[in-house]
């Protein structure tokens, strides 16, 4: 509508890395779709602060928050995603009211099991040359300019 000002959410994600490289996924509840886990950040919320809640809410595993990997904008919802690299720390993995499944996943069946613009998340964050910046419309990574 005229005049009003478009909003914006912001969610975190955090992409737990185990010493053998397998990475923690989750399959959401709601659409199947497997991602690493994660959601909308709180108002008054450090992003790092929730991760830790993020990722403990959906997996029950508690971990220590390393690197920003990455920003991606869904341009489609106006969605910001802060997306870290975490190690875990404690805990045993378990299902929520959010996810279905919860799984150590190979880079391999990262790619085989998530949406693209999902699995780059992942892959940036295992590469280690970030944080990278990108955009995308929900499906397909979106290039800059």
């Amino acid at each position: 509508m005229a005049g009003e000002n478009p909003k914006h959410s912001v969610s975190v994600a955090g992409v737990i890395v185990r010493a053998d490289d397998r990475v923690l996924a989750v399959r959401r509840a709601d659409n199947g779709a497997w991602e690493p886990p994660g959601g909308v950040l709180e108002l008054d919320e450090e992003p790092q602060t929730g991760v830790v809640r993020e990722v403990f809410e959906e997996t029950g595993i508690r971990v220590t928050v390393g690197q920003l990997t990455g920003v991606y904008k869904n341009m489609k919802l106006g969605v910001v995603s802060l997306v870290f690299r975490c190690d875990p720390s404690a805990g045993t993995e378990r299902t929520s009211n959010e996810s279905t499944a919860v799984a150590w996943l190979t880079p391999d069946e990262v790619q085989e099991c998530m949406s693209k613009v999902f699995a780059i998340r992942v892959l940036d964050a295992l590469n280690g040359n970030g944080p990278q910046v990108r955009s995308h419309d929900g499906e397909c990574l979106i290039s800059a300019g």
